[in-house]
Order: C-alpha cells, then structure tokens, then sequence
C-alpha cells in the first residue's frame, strides 16, 4: 500500500481521473468499480471533464456500482444509482449494457449478491477501484466486523452509517440494511484506490493506514493490498505520522 497527499482535492480528483483514462487507454475493456457519496464526486466530474476533452473511447469500458441502500428506489436523489446516473452515465452516454448495479429493492437479495459476483468473474475481475472511507472505517456497506473473506453481501448498518446517511436524501429515510462488494473483491482487485479530504477524515486515515489491520476497522484491510493506494488531501493526511 502506498499513501499519496496531495494539496487539495482538486489536485486529489485530478490525478485520479488521469489514472482511470490510462487505464480505460490500455484496456479499453477494463472494467472499474466506483463509490458513490461524497468523496468520488470530485473525480466524476473530473473523468467526465477528460474524456470529454480528450474524446475518450468509452465503448469497451465496464462499470459496477460498489454498493447500494437497500430498500431505496433508485430514482431517489442519494441512491447510489441515481449518483451514478447523474455523475457518470447521462452525462457520458453510457449504455446500459456496459454497467451493472446492485438493485437494493430486489425481492431476493441473495440472488443479487450472485448476479454481480458472476458478473464479475465473467468479466475477467475488476481492473480497479475507486472508494471511500466511512466515519467508522467502513468501506462501502462493509461494516466494522465484516469479514476479509466474503463476495458480495448484505449488512445490517451500524447505528454511525444510517445516521450519517441520512444527509444524502432530501427527506427521513429508512436506512437498515446495505448490499455491497465484499472485502474479497477489494483484495483480487488489480489496483485499488481509497480517497478522503478534509480534517474531518483525519483520524479514520491515521487508523487506515498507521493502526492496526482487523475487521474492527474495516479500511485497514487497505494495507494488505500489494497495489493498493490511499489518496489524500494535506488536512486529511494530518494526523499520519510519515
């Protein structure tokens, strides 16, 4: 694992950007995994921002949402779809052929769990990564004692996660359980990046990448990965002690 700071997100979202149209430039058939919520929205916009100038050829390239509320339409402002959508998809002309999500309000969660782990697999594995860090270190709906060894998955949400997550929805919502990829993917994944900004993120980073690697704090799964990269800003990186 390797920590970059950076001196702003910006800075953070610009590098990153570059990073996923090198890779789509290589393997215009790399398939790529993203996180919705606050801290990718920067690097959409900047990876729209690119392929855009650059007339990136994006016909080849896979996606695969990270994870999804259960329970939650996907045309509801917060759902990760509707990130996804507004983010990525409309703005890029994206057909629908070429990405596959969790659906959090299907009647049999299990077979969605299956559905994207075969779709994975049939893929030839995700090519890269792209998350967050939650306030209690979870990463996507991996929840503090989530096993290192699972596929996909549905969680029940720590008290910290449906809290917090309330500020995506424009109104109350019921937020109890979360279908997403499994630490497993994470560590089979070629090359994986998690992004924060902010001091508020502070202390999470420090435990990510300083403290102890355990299923208590999920994103200290980070350090055992060989091509794994944690990308900060300077307020974000100001706790670490290197």
């Amino acid at each position: 694992m390797i920590t970059k700071i950076f001196t702003d997100n910006d800075a953070l979202s610009d590098y990153l950007a570059e990073q996923m149209i090198e890779l789509i430039l290589e393997k215009p058939t790399a398939l790529i995994c993203f996180a919705s919520g606050n801290s990718p929205r920067n690097t959409a916009a900047c990876f729209v921002q690119k392929v855009q100038e650059r007339k990136v050829d994006l016909s080849r390239f896979h996606f695969i949402g990270l994870d999804e509320w259960v329970g939650v339409p996907s045309a509801v402002k917060g759902s990760c779809q509707n990130d996804f959508k507004n983010w990525l998809f409309e703005p890029l002309a994206i057909e629908a052929g070429q990405y596959h999500l969790f659906n959090g309000m299907s009647a049999d969660l299990d077979e969605e769990c299956i559905r994207m782990d075969e779709h994975i697999a049939a893929q030839g594995g995700i090519d890269m990564m792209v998350v967050g860090i939650g306030m209690n270190g979870h990463i996507g709906f991996n929840e503090p004692g989530s096993s290192f060894d699972v596929k996909s998955h549905v969680v029940p949400l720590d008290e910290i996660t449906s809290s917090v997550g309330q500020k995506y929805f424009e109104q109350s919502m019921k937020l109890s359980y979360g279908i997403t990829l499994g630490f497993q993917h994470l560590l089979s994944t070629k090359k994986v990046f998690l992004i924060a900004n902010g001091e508020a993120k502070a202390g999470v980073i420090q435990k990510a990448v300083e403290g102890e690697v355990t299923t208590a704090f999920p994103a200290s799964v980070m350090q055992m990965h060989e091509n794994g990269f944690v990308l900060v800003d300077e307020a974000a990186a100001s706790l670490l002690k290197t």
